[in-house]
């Protein structure tokens, strides 16, 4: 497996996003909770419906794997998914949420998934090596500099140690990393 980057700038995080939802709510949602979950690419592909929205309400968590901590479904990505989901007034719980344009079954292949990422991140002229495992470096960068402790994302990953991590995230020195713990009680 070729290393992949995270997607370190805003700014063309955010491009990304705009070119998405031009092209496609589906793949807007899927790029918005991938960045904001953390989700390996295969749990990621096969969340049902079910597994976000109980037909009233979005879960504030997502429960894919008993061995995993769930994992937080955040504002941004509620939204993303919530716009998608109410744009398709076929979906039925037990579909895939994102499912291919074959049908309901099966969800979209990890190499459709890899074509949506790789496509817009050439076409706002990202330089470093992208792919679909992206999404997920991408959540733990942003996460790690806004003061996730690396442990906590250790853990996340299943990396034996916090070294491991860093590289995984494309961290080569964290002394530049300046953390704000704001409790602001």
């Amino acid at each position: 497996m070729e290393f992949v980057h995270p997607i370190k700038d805003i700014h063309q995080i955010n491009r990304m996003k705009k070119l998405l939802i031009q092209q496609s709510k589906r793949d807007y949602a899927f790029f918005v909770v991938g960045i904001n979950t953390g989700l390996r690419l295969n749990d990621l592909l096969h969340l049902k419906v079910k597994h976000v929205w109980n037909g009233q309400t979005f879960y504030d968590f997502l429960h894919v794997d008993n061995s995993d901590p769930p994992y937080f479904l955040n504002d941004n990505a509620k939204k993303a998914l919530k716009d998608y989901i109410f744009s398709n007034h076929d979906m039925e719980p037990d579909h895939y949420l994102f499912k291919s344009q074959k049908g309901n079954l099966p969800p979209i292949t990890r190499q459709q998934a890899y074509r949506i990422i790789n496509k817009k991140a050439q076409e706002i002229g990202l330089t470093g090596k992208v792919g679909t495992h992206t999404l997920r470096k991408t959540f733990g960068y942003h996460a790690y500099k806004k003061g996730v402790a690396i442990s906590l994302l250790q853990k996340i990953f299943h990396h034996s140690t916090a070294s491991e991590t860093l590289h995984y995230l494309d961290i080569q020195n964290d002394n530049d990393t300046v953390i704000m713990i704001d409790v602001n009680l």
